[in-house]
């Protein structure tokens, strides 16, 4: 391409992203309007932060007439104000944020973080629990992040910002708001206010809200606000992208470290850098292909860290429709409090696309499509708009219909678009202890003629006769030491909800093992992974991790994950399920879709069904890197296996101790 891509100054956040911006005496003469919360709700969906939910909507109508009515007894109707406003890429939304003319010329930016508990329990330093039982971020260290964000995204060409933050306690009296701020350990300058505070003298009040040197701003410094593109500054960058390249998870060899060196070689030629101003203005589109464990992940994330620090100035972002992933992304670089909106969710692919200058998607397998032909429209915003896009995928891992993009499609739309193309495939298998032996075997079982497993060194694969001997080997691994899950296919209810207090997740997974002349007959249950974290109701101890962590955070074994919990991610041992919506019949794989509890899934046909459920069990097999348990519901599929697989006979401690380091050739 000759022409330059569009300036990503086009795109611009602050008011548009957000349920109601205006002054504040505005604001208080629409509250009373019956119209207005449903003109903030279109715009609260139209800013991308989807459909407004009941208990959000019965937060704005407790919360914004007590905020407001404090705000003009202290005088500060005439500032600035924005409600739910959103950062870049959706990464958080902000209940209230204040912009008045601070001492000096600056803008006075103050963030408050509403809150209608009254009371609350002080874990530690980082989490309460609610009176409700429900375990969440402490509000003041939760503010205090909203705060670190405009000071690290703040470009040099935009205003100055004396930024402040401040907890808003409505409900609360002064000495539940003392616990709470004492909890928060060392103080980090923000206070709690509480509904005795928002009763002080207006001048006494508005001291307190961090507005007391505030002015009205002018027309022109709202909209200087309002232009200002945030993005990260070349420091946070600096410190994020070391902290990921030297990541011993994201280290690189083989065909990876070559990947990576041509990769860098596109992004020296197409991208600006430290040392120079702009790239080629050519731009490039670059696919990576590889099958599990080839690499994929750790190359991505290992290519967003060099971008960080070599091409600051192209605003690399990094982006994957598995929320699994993204938020083991978000663990990795916590102690950044900044680094959130580095990581943009799926649903902000387009908006992103306007504006990064490098965009790295891992799992593009993932991404929605509208329509069963040609490219994802979120995809061919990309290719249109952005740079430099290094794409990763494997199109063995598409498990929904309303998912999958392929490499053709991707290099068909790129040459329309006059895009240079270039394709890179990752053969390497550093999963499965570098066994490509077992995932061939994995992939010939599946999709080809099943063969016997006759073993790798370092890599060990069982058949469970029952899932009670799958869950003693896991429990027996995770007291060794090692990270070892349970996955299974979709063929259970899922009780996402549970009681208050409750101190164990419903166990929705039922699965009955036949008697023998030495056992009798047995139910075996588990519990899905948890829609949200299980903690203690007396101490916050955790008991299960959310499910999108459920991967690597403590308890985890005790919880069965699925696809959805499982994809992009990896553990020592893994021990696998297959359920009645799989099995072999008649010498070869038959689908029954009426057994999944995928909603996007049931109601295919057996044909369109088999694809998605090989795909899953696939992913689902090839977690593992150091052994895998196998397990089917099905007689005749067990049978099958037992051909091929050398059953558990030894004691679960000799099976993971031996596994570990041995071939399990027979």
């Amino acid at each position: 391409m000759s022409d330059q891509f569009p300036s990503p100054e086009r795109e611009v956040w602050g008011p548009v992203a957000c349920a109601a911006g205006g002054r504040v005496g505005d604001i208080v003469a629409a509250l009373d309007e019956a119209s207005f919360l449903s003109r903030c709700a279109a715009r609260y969906r139209a800013a991308g932060f989807g459909v407004l939910g009941a208990a959000e909507e019965r937060s704005w109508r407790k919360s914004w007439p007590p905020l407001f009515a404090a705000l003009v007894r202290a005088g500060l109707k005439d500032l600035q104000v924005y409600l739910e406003y959103g950062t870049p890429g959706g990464g958080r939304r902000l209940d209230a944020l204040l912009v008045g003319a601070a001492p000096g010329g600056a803008l006075g930016l103050v963030v408050i973080e509403l809150k209608q508990w009254q009371s609350c329990r002080i874990l530690d330093a980082d989490r309460v629990m609610r009176s409700d039982g429900v375990v969440t971020a402490h509000p003041v260290h939760q503010v205090a992040a909203y705060r670190s964000f405009f000071k690290h995204w703040r470009p040099e060409s935009a205003p100055e910002v004396d930024v402040r933050a401040v907890v808003v306690l409505h409900n609360a009296t002064a000495a539940e708001g003392a616990v709470l701020a004492a909890g928060a350990g060392k103080d980090v300058g923000v206070p709690v206010v509480t509904a005795e505070d928002l009763a002080l003298p207006g001048g006494e009040l508005a001291r307190l809200l961090r507005c007391g040197d505030l002015a009205a701003p002018g027309t022109g410094q709202v909209s200087q606000f309002e232009g200002i593109r945030w993005q990260p500054s070349s420091r946070l960058l600096d410190h994020v992208g070391a902290d990921l390249e030297g990541n011993s998870r994201f280290a690189l060899v083989g065909d990876q470290q070559d990947a990576f060196v041509r990769i860098r070689r596109a992004a020296a030629r197409h991208l600006p850098s430290r040392d120079r101003v702009s790239g080629s203005g050519e731009g490039a589109v670059i696919t990576v292909s590889g099958g599990p464990g080839s690499g994929k992940t750790a190359l991505a994330v290992r290519l967003l860290g060099h971008l960080m620090r070599v091409h600051p100035a192209a605003r690399p972002r990094f982006i994957t429709p598995s929320g699994t992933l993204r938020a083991h992304l978000l663990d990795a670089t916590r102690g950044h409090l900044a680094a959130r909106e580095l990581f943009p969710s799926a649903g902000a692919l387009r908006s992103t696309a306007r504006q990064a200058g490098a965009l790295i998607i891992d799992e593009a397998q993932r991404i929605k499509r509208s329509s069963t032909h040609g490219l994802p429209s979120d995809l061919e915003t990309v290719l249109a708009h952005v740079p430099l896009a290094v794409i990763f995928l494997d199109e063995r891992q598409i498990i929904r219909p309303d998912e999958g993009t392929t490499v053709e499609e991707i290099r068909t739309a790129a040459r329309t678009l006059g895009r240079t193309h270039h394709h890179l495939g990752l053969a390497g298998s550093f999963r499965c202890s570098g066994s490509a032996a077992y995932t061939a075997w994995v992939d010939a079982l599946l999709y080809g003629t099943p063969q016997p497993w006759t073993g790798h060194a370092g890599y060990g694969v069982r058949l469970a006769d029952d899932p009670f001997q799958l869950e003693e080997w896991i429990e027996h691994a995770t007291a060794q030491g090692y990270t070892a899950r349970t996955t299974a296919g979709f063929c259970w209810p899922w009780t996402r909800t549970r009681t208050r207090g409750a101190t164990a997740l419903p166990l929705d997974i039922t699965i009955d093992v036949p008697g023998s002349p030495d056992t009798p007959a047995r139910t075996w249950r588990a519990a899905w992974n948890a829609a949200t974290a299980l903690t203690h109701p007396d101490n916050g101890r955790p008991l299960a991790p959310h499910s999108q962590l459920w991967a690597s955070h403590t308890g985890g074994h005790q919880q069965i994950g699925c696809i959805y919990t499982a994809q992009g991610l990896e553990y020592h041992h893994a021990g696998v399920i297959l359920g009645p919506d799989l099995t072999w019949t008649n010498g070869h794989w038959a689908a029954h879709p009426q057994h999944s509890r995928d909603e996007a899934l049931r109601h295919l046909t057996p044909a369109q069904y088999l694809p998605y459920a090989l795909n899953t069990y696939r992913v689902l097999l090839t977690r593992g890197t150091h052994t895998t348990h196998l397990h089917t519901t099905d007689t005749n599929t067990h049978q099958l296996l037992q051909q091929l697989i050398t059953p558990i006979r030894r004691s679960p401690a000799t099976a993971v101790s031996k596994s570990s380091s041995e071939s399990n050739a027979q």
